[in-house]
């Protein structure tokens, strides 16, 4: 497992990304990924998460980072989705509809439970760790240009 003991906001500037990417830690476990232009002002920019993330942005090998523990701090319905997200492989994608079909207790052809499955990827607050981007018809809680910066650099 990922060491994300040091509680703090950690941010670093992504030339692939043409903004930062920030991320807040406590209690080992990430809380939060977002990409401002501009990082809090006490933000640091040593981080082993960061670290893998900006391989994975490197491109040059697949980087996973199921062992990184994120606090889902949604309702549990939307905690059940965000869960099937971060087993979806890299280099892969699946539509809203499959996501609910992955998802226990959905039913793919109930609209209720697909505006659901749209709601809990619209308020994921670990983009990148949870890899919404990967979810083709879905919202994304990264900004457009991030998304498609994502999806390009996994070839979907």
């Amino acid at each position: 497992m990922e060491d994300v003991t040091e509680a703090g906001i950690y941010a670093r500037e992504s030339s692939y990304l043409d903004r930062y990417v920030q991320l807040g830690a406590a209690s080992g476990r990430v809380l939060s990924v977002d990409f401002p232009g501009t990082p809090e002002a006490d933000a640091e920019d040593e981080h082993p998460v960061l670290d893998r993330i900006f391989e994975y942005l490197e491109g040059l090998e697949e980087v996973d980072f199921d062992d990184v523990q994120v606090a889902l701090t949604v309702p549990t319905d939307q905690r059940a989705v965000l869960e099937q997200v971060r087993e979806i492989p890299y280099g892969e994608q699946v539509d809203v509809k499959a996501l609910a079909r992955m998802t226990p207790e959905l039913d793919p052809d109930d609209e209720d439970d697909l505006t659901l499955v749209r709601t809990a990827l619209d308020a994921n607050p670990a983009p990148l760790l949870i890899p919404d981007h990967r979810v083709r018809d879905g919202p994304s809680a990264a900004p457009p240009a991030v998304e498609q910066k994502l999806r390009s650099l996994e070839g979907l």
